[in-house]
């Protein structure tokens, strides 16, 4: 059964302006550094169609987190034969940017945000993820089923950014 909704009113009966909806990107990759790398690239030309050009802050920003989070989902979360899905999702209203990463291992999953370890100068790994905690407004993991975890990370974009 559909039912009919009445846009909302404004005060002094105006239209109130509905927030326009998100847009979306999704693409599934090889969970390969190759993979790891499209992602980024991907990521890069997607920000640049949605307004945030390849040289500025939001886009660059954008290109460290996905490619922190895809090299880990390639080396931590690899699965023999399976994939990895990267997500964007820009809300436009505020405006934001979440990027997900899902790989195929729930069981390995990455300490809780505000828990890592900070590796001491000598390890040549362990600092990723550390890069996306100071990057990214909020970020953390989920996993929906069984088969899949979902590591994520939302950021700001600057409204005087984007091209027009």
């Amino acid at each position: 059964m559909n039912a009919e909704i009445s846009p909302m009113k404004a005060p002094h009966g105006r239209r109130a302006e509905a927030a326009p909806p998100p847009r979306h990107f999704t693409i599934r990759l090889s969970c390969t550094r190759r993979g790891a790398r499209l992602a980024r690239r991907l990521a890069c030309e997607q920000l640049d169609t949605w307004g945030w050009p390849y040289g500025s802050d939001a886009n660059r920003t954008a290109a460290l987190l996905v490619g922190e989070l895809t090299a880990n989902a390639a080396l931590h979360g690899r699965e023999r034969g399976r994939d990895f899905r990267l997500r964007l999702t820009l809300y436009s209203e505020d405006p934001a940017l979440r990027i997900e990463v899902t790989d195929p291992r729930p069981d390995r999953r990455p300490p809780a945000p505000g828990l890592l370890r900070v590796p001491s100068p000598e390890e040549e790994a362990g600092r990723g993820l550390l890069l996306v905690e100071a990057l990214a407004d909020h970020w953390g993991t989920m996993c929906g089923d069984p088969y899949t975890k979902t590591v994520w990370c939302e950021m700001t974009l600057r409204q005087g950014e984007p091209s027009s």
